[in-house]
């Protein structure tokens, strides 16, 4: 089973839109969980722009599936997951003005540093997982960090998928064959929707976790959220 984590960011940006507490970010969480939902991601940026930093805190108690926060472990970032404990990290390349996430990480180049950071969140017991391009030598180099897991960044994929290119799938698919060869788990997230998550998760093997915000949400808008949590996670049967 590919488990499905749904990112919140979005609920944090409508409830920040307007200031106070609707719509209520740890009911969604809550009721999310209830839905079906087997994860609960956040991605905390410096701005604060959407999950704030105390939102992080507050979820701890809520999130009783997995809880991923995902973010460029800057010295603030790595306070707070360390702090906060949760099931996984996920370590991502953000610009501090990136709108969204828009490339992983050179595991090779930046081999030290997130060694660094990785072996702090292990002795905590917490997690590691690397927001990665489908490049092999990415992957090899997420094996040399220390790393669990890697999240494959699928926006090309996704946008390839649209225009009826299936043949997107292929790196992906190699990359996540070798991520097994080394010992490191496969998560991904970008971009994935309901008109693509199954197609991916039929041709990715040891697919263990998928992180889905923007289309899940904008999804619901139409369909509703508790039947669009059970329509991915039929998808991802």
């Amino acid at each position: 089973m590919t488990k499905l984590s749904v990112n919140i960011n979005k609920i944090a940006t409508l409830r920040n839109s307007r200031g106070g507490n609707t719509p209520d970010l740890l009911k969604v969480a809550s009721d999310i969980q209830k839905f079906g939902g087997e994860g609960i991601t956040i991605h905390p940026r410096p701005d604060e722009r959407h999950i704030k930093y105390k939102d992080a805190y507050d979820l701890k108690s809520i999130v009783h599936t997995e809880y991923n926060i995902e973010g460029n472990p800057i010295p603030n970032f790595i306070e707070l997951v360390q702090a906060v404990k949760p099931t996984q990290v996920t370590l991502v390349p953000d610009a501090v003005d990136a709108i969204t996430s828009d490339a992983g990480w050179d595991t090779i180049t930046h081999k030290s540093f997130l060694k660094e950071v990785i072996s702090e969140f292990a002795s905590n017991g917490i997690r590691t997982s690397i927001f990665v391009d489908p490049i092999e030598k990415m992957i090899e180099g997420a094996k040399d960090t220390g790393a669990d897991r890697i999240e494959l960044y699928t926006e090309t994929f996704a946008s390839e998928y649209v225009k009826g290119n299936t043949a997107s799938i292929k790196p992906y698919a190699e990359c996540a064959q070798l991520a097994i060869d080394l010992g490191i788990g496969v998560n991904a997230g970008h971009d994935l929707s309901l008109d693509n998550i199954q197609f991916f998760k039929e041709n990715i093997p040891g697919l263990l976790e998928v992180s889905i915000g923007h289309a899940l949400i904008s999804e619901s808008i139409y369909l509703g959220l508790e039947n669009v949590v059970n329509m991915y996670l039929h998808r991802l049967k």
